[in-house]
Formats: structure tokens, C-alpha cells, sequence
């Protein structure tokens, strides 16, 4: 059934719809012939729902008005992207902290700088972990292959990515107590240590239960007509 179709059904029966799935396009053409509130739950572009329960999960474990974070990894899909232009919306310190060629899209940057002059954000994109971690209060990172990707190109993207876990010598690059934060599921061992993800710097099962009240938050706005 094509997704207009589905977005005409769907509407028929429920008061919002929300879309998580490989293709940003499918939730694009949802919203398009739905009747009712359509939601991006996850595509392989934005993951906007997440950016809720990060932003949450932060300012829960702020130290200071200001939010200072790294994105640590392959920032080129959902996770890298949405931090990127969140924190230029939201008026943070961002970092992307990766190897260049695992930088956000060109289109991406150019909509983080745009955001950024609007909003007082400041935008970092290094290869340099020093110059990346130096002084965040939050860690966040993700899989290292990522939906559809072919496992030939996973032997190649662990190796260019292995100075770029997330272990306990990486999280002392950033400021004293800071938190680390991965939106699950996680391959431990790989892009992050048990030590981390299992130790006092952790907010990550603060961030996952706080996915819950966020998408609360989205129906509940999307039903009551505001």
C-alpha cells in the first residue's frame, strides 16, 4: 500500500500517527495526505523525537545555563545531524567531534549555521578530540553502522572510528562530571565502553525513560489543537 494511502486510512482511525522507519521521505508523504497529526519517530535523516528526551535529559543534569555537548562518532545520520541543528536552534555549544569524512551533509552544516546566527548557538566541527571535548558537560555518541549499511564496510568504519570510543580516557577530555549519552540500542564494546555506560557519568537510562515523556508530550500536543 503506498504511503498516501496509508496516511488516508490511518487517519480514519487514530488522532496522530507516528512514522519510525528507514525513509525520510515515507514520513514526508504521511504528513502530506494525512488528516491528523503526523510525527517523526526516526528516519535515517532526523531523529527529532530523541532531540525531546536529550534536551530533557540534559537540562535534568545541567550544571549551568549554558548546554555545552560533543557528538562523538559517525555523525553523518540521524543522531549527528539532529544534535547538530537542535543545539544551533537551542542556542548550545555543539561539537562534532569525527573524522571529516564522517561529518554531517554540506546541506546539514548550512542549516546549523543558519539556526546558529539566529539563535547565539556555537557550531564546532573537529577531527580533534582534544579540541572537541575540552570543556562539554555531555558525551553523546552512537552506533557505528547504522541502518541498511552493508557489514563490507564495517571492518573499514571500526578502524577509522577506533580512536573515537567512548571509554574512560576519552570521557576525561571533557569537563569534570560530565555525562555521557546514547539514545540505545548500544553495542557495548564497540562505540562505547561498559565502564561508561554502566558507571557514574552515565544519564543514558535517564535519556531512554525520558523518551517516554517526551513523545507524552508530542501526542498530547498534537490532540489538544494548540
Amino acid at each position: 500500500e503506498s504511503a498516501a494511502d496509508t496516511a488516508r486510512v490511518l487517519s480514519r482511525v487514530f488522532d496522530a500517527i507516528e512514522y519510525r522507519g528507514a525513509n525520510h521521505a515515507t514520513v514526508v508523504e504521511l504528513a502530506r495526505h494525512a488528516t491528523v497529526p503526523v510525527f517523526n519517530g526516526l528516519t535515517d535523516t532526523w531523529h527529532p523525537t530523541q532531540m525531546l528526551a536529550d534536551f530533557l535529559t540534559m537540562r535534568e543534569h545541567a550544571r549551568s545555563a549554558t548546554t555545552s555537548f560533543a557528538y562523538v562518532g559517525d555523525a553523518r545520520f540521524n543522531m549527528g545531524n539532529s544534535l547538530l541543528v537542535s543545539g544551533a536552534i537551542l542556542g548550545s555549544d555543539v561539537r562534532i567531534v569525527a573524522p571529516q569524512s564522517l561529518w554531517p551533509a554540506e546541506d546539514v552544516q548550512q542549516i546549523a549555521q543558519e539556526r546558529a546566527e539566529e539563535s547565539g548557538a556555537r557550531i564546532t566541527l573537529t577531527e580533534n578530540i582534544d579540541d572537541g571535548l575540552t570543556g562539554v558537560d555531555f558525551v553523546h555518541t552512537d552506533v557505528w553502522v547504522s541502518m541498511g549499511e552493508a557489514k563490507d564496510v564495517w571492518a573499514e568504519r571500526i578502524e577509522l572510528l577506533r580512536p573515537y570510543r567512548v571509554d574512560s580516557a576519552l570521557m576525561s577530555k571533557a569537563a569534570p562530571g560530565a555525562a555521557f549519552m546514547h539514545c540505545l540500542p548500544a553495542w557495548r564494546g564497540m562505540e562505547i565502553t561498559e565502564a561508561v555506560i554502566d558507571g557514574p557519568q552515565s544519564a543514558v537510562f535517564d535519556e531512554a525513560e525520558n523518551r517516554l515523556h517526551a513523545q507524552k508530550a508530542v501526542l498530547s500536543w498534537c490532540v489538544s489543537g494548540n
